[in-house]
């Protein structure tokens, strides 16, 4: 059973690697236009965008998608989304998808599945998502997050090398390392409560903002999917690489 759910998707238009990022021209609509466009179908009741610029605010007042304004000192994407929570007044037991605004394929169908893991999962404060990773180049690249499950499908540990660990170089393991893929849900409660919550040393050393909850003894569910998640766009390649997958798909 699923419960409503609402996706929230951070946007700034800060970047590094790719200025203006969610204005990023892709077919004639901003990327974050198209990132708000495929979340509305998946099962979610309500897409919101929450950002702190006013240009991200008239491009999506321009395409008819919702939208709420939240300070510009937030050093997270989940900080901006528990402001946002609060300012829609979300109830405590709604689930809360949080979208990145740098999706534009993300699969509607995976959305719908990390809210349904959360939803039937009552002892998990978050759930999200990975997928098995077969590519071996893939393996010990600090850049690909990779997670270990009990179970259940609980985050036991989140990390940027390998686990877990083949020691012995095991032929007959069948078992493959599992790709974090960057999808949360949280109830909104505590995503509210989140922010206040002290930083972890695990977190620190890894720089991810998920073992905060881990190391606060919250339980974090995980879908696992047999597919890999569409493209993220981080860089220049990545948006020229979006935007001939959809020019294709014309």
């Amino acid at each position: 059973m699923t419960s409503a759910f609402t996706v929230l998707i951070p946007a700034r238009l800060a970047s590094t690697r790719l200025p203006n990022k969610p204005l990023a021209d892709i077919g004639g609509v901003p990327m974050i236009v198209r990132v708000a466009q495929q979340a509305a179908l998946s099962n979610a009741s309500t897409v919101v965008v929450a950002t702190d610029s006013a240009e991200v605010a008239t491009a999506c007042a321009a395409h008819q998608i919702a939208c709420v304004m939240t300070r510009a000192d937030h050093p997270s994407g989940s900080d901006r989304l528990a402001e946002a929570c609060v300012q829609l007044g979300l109830a405590d037991d709604a689930i809360v998808l949080n979208v990145q605004g740098d999706e534009p394929l993300i699969d509607p169908a995976l959305i719908n599945a990390v809210a349904a893991c959360l939803s039937n999962r009552p002892d998990c404060a978050m759930s999200t998502a990975a997928h098995p990773m077969s590519d071996p180049a893939e393996w010990n690249n600090p850049n690909i997050v990779k997670v270990v499950l009990d179970a259940r499908h609980t985050a036991l540990y989140f990390s940027r090398s390998l686990i877990p660990f083949d020691r012995d170089h095991a032929a007959h393991s069948k078992a493959l390392p599992l790709r974090h893929i960057g999808i949360y849900a949280y109830r909104a409660g505590f995503l509210k409560h989140f922010p206040a919550m002290a930083q972890a040393p695990i977190e620190r050393l890894e720089a991810l903002e998920q073992l905060r909850a881990l190391w606060h003894g919250e339980r974090i569910a995980v879908h696992v999917s047999q597919q890999a998640a569409g493209i993220g766009v981080d860089t220049p390649e990545d948006l020229a690489k979006v935007r001939a997958l959809l020019s294709d798909k014309r």
